[in-house]
């Protein structure tokens, strides 16, 4: 057989991610997963209530849902003509310039380390060790649990996203149910009564002293919801598919936090508050092992845990397709933005593997505890990362727009975006100057004071980085935030099939 008569050999890598794989539940069902609904409603309505003082928890989160909702317009029609699995960062290098979307980049993938890495803590401190004593008597370290956790993540992370869904829709649907069943039960317990929904919904508690530490804590509580963008290029009919699990995947999780906080609220009564700092995450357990018997507690702990690993490895993919699309546009090595022929970023997905390896080594040999340094300060600095970013996004598509309409309507261009984006500099600046209150420190002090500056020093690293590729790689530059049209997308994958023709 001559060489012009043999066959191709196989291609190995791509530059694309696997298109028309996920439909509207399993995107909805990611983004579900990453807001890890019985962590939030377990963990963080707990926490609100014993940091804040305030029973105004459950309006609290219809607020922040009602943002969330007048964001996603302008951050859902920027999506339809920029598809693009890098999400925040494309929307800002094509809405304020290129090296305010690397600088964008960077802070993503900060920000979403944090929340992968802060679960790492919490599933190995707060539930697979002290399980695993209680049940069988063996007392190991906690990052024993959490390595064994990252190499469940690891294959599913690097393997087709089909397979992840399928994880995805298992765990989200068992723990949305459980927190669904529980809250139930505690309103069937004797003497339950919703005395309290009126104060907990009043809107007098949005304008408490401890009223802008109470918003950023639901802010924190909704983290993820922004990530139905970040698969777009594999999902079915994205215009179509991409709005409707947003929409609803916000509705429904308001919803469901909103009824559980609120049982919880009037289940505890007066008592509510100092119950929530002396219970934390066992308080809604306790509540409803009242009707159901202790066995309720024990199972909540065990979804508590699964709620955990849906909530890795629905960050862990985020970062890698963020890494991925870096990566593709010669942002970062290109060997990042490579897929298997099953359309997964393998490469990207291995190196946050890594990653996530040698950060909780480091905890491990430090000494340090995984449940305030990891998984509380991880959780806190990431609800910030993510606050400032949906900011930054919301001003890009004001800007974006403003050259062109492109067929979207005012309210869709301006309007939504407009009012989105005050709301956020407001809900930002209450964030920034309640950190000491959040953290637990005193203002301007320990991570109360790093955190910000580290924000601000990644966020200003990525601007730098990007002026010095408009300097010295001008081609790289001329493709951020273009993701399959980039020039670099296309010269490096045909630079790699090249060599394998060779």
């Amino acid at each position: 057989m001559s060489a012009l008569s043999a066959p191709a050999p196989r291609r190995s890598v791509s530059s694309t991610l696997a298109g028309d794989r996920l439909g509207a539940f399993a995107i909805g069902t990611a983004i579900a997963s990453s807001v890890a609904p019985l962590t939030v409603v377990a963990l963080v309505v707990s926490s609100a209530l014993a940091v804040t003082g305030l029973l105004g928890v459950p309006i609290a989160l219809l607020a922040v849902a009602a943002i969330l909702m007048i964001f996603v317009v302008g951050y859902l029609a920027m999506a339809r003509h920029i598809p693009n699995a890098g999400a925040f960062y494309a929307y800002v290098a094509h809405g304020l310039g290129r090296p305010f979307g690397v600088g964008t980049a960077w802070l993503a993938l900060a920000t979403y380390n944090c929340f992968q890495l802060c679960c790492y803590g919490g599933l190995g401190a707060a539930i697979a060790a002290p399980l695993a004593k209680q049940w069988f008597g063996l007392d190991l370290p906690w990052y024993v649990w959490a390595y064994a956790a990252l190499i469940l993540v690891a294959f599913l992370g690097a393997n087709d996203v089909k397979l992840s869904e399928r994880v995805l829709v298992v765990l989200v649907v068992a723990e949305t149910l459980l927190v669904l069943a529980y809250s139930v039960a505690i309103t069937l317990t004797p003497g339950f009564s919703f005395h309290f929904a009126g104060d907990a919904l009043s809107l007098h508690n949005l304008w408490g002293p401890a009223a802008g530490t109470l918003i950023v804590i639901g802010m924190t509580a909704f983290a993820g919801v922004e990530q139905s963008a970040v698969y777009i290029e594999e999902s079915k009919n994205p215009k179509r598919t991409i709005p409707t699990a947003t929409y609803a995947t916000i509705a429904t999780i308001a919803a469901v936090y909103v009824f559980a906080a609120l049982v919880q609220i009037c289940a505890g009564g007066p008592a509510i508050i100092d119950r929530a700092g002396k219970e934390g995450p066992d308080l809604f357990f306790n509540l409803a092992a009242v009707q159901l018997g202790h066995t309720a507690v024990d199972v909540g702990h065990v979804l508590l845990g699964t709620s955990l690993i849906a909530a890795l490895l629905a960050f862990h993919n985020a970062v890698a397709r963020y890494a991925f699309a870096l990566g593709r546009e010669g942002v970062l090595p290109r060997a990042l933005g490579r897929t298997t022929l099953n359309g997964a970023p393998r490469n990207a997905s291995l190196t946050q593997t890594i990653f996530a390896f040698c950060v909780l080594t480091t905890y491990a040999i430090a000494g340090w505890d995984p449940l305030v340094q990891l998984f509380y300060w991880g959780s806190t600095s990431g609800g910030l990362g993510v606050l400032f970013l949906i900011t930054l996004t919301s001003i890009a598509v004001i800007f974006y727009f403003a050259r062109g309409s492109r067929g979207e309507s005012l309210w869709h261009r301006l309007i939504a975006p407009g009012v989105a984006s005050l709301i956020l500099l407001g809900v930002s600046y209450l964030a920034v100057t309640n950190l000491g209150t959040l953290f637990g420190v005193d203002p301007g002090t320990g991570p109360a004071r790093v955190v910000p500056i580290a924000a601000l020093l990644i966020f200003v690293a990525g601007i730098a980085w990007g002026l010095i590729l408009y300097r010295a790689r001008p081609a790289v530059y001329q493709g951020i935030g273009r993701g399959t049209r980039s020039a670099t997308a296309a010269s490096g994958l045909s630079a790699v099939l090249a060599g394998g023709n060779a």
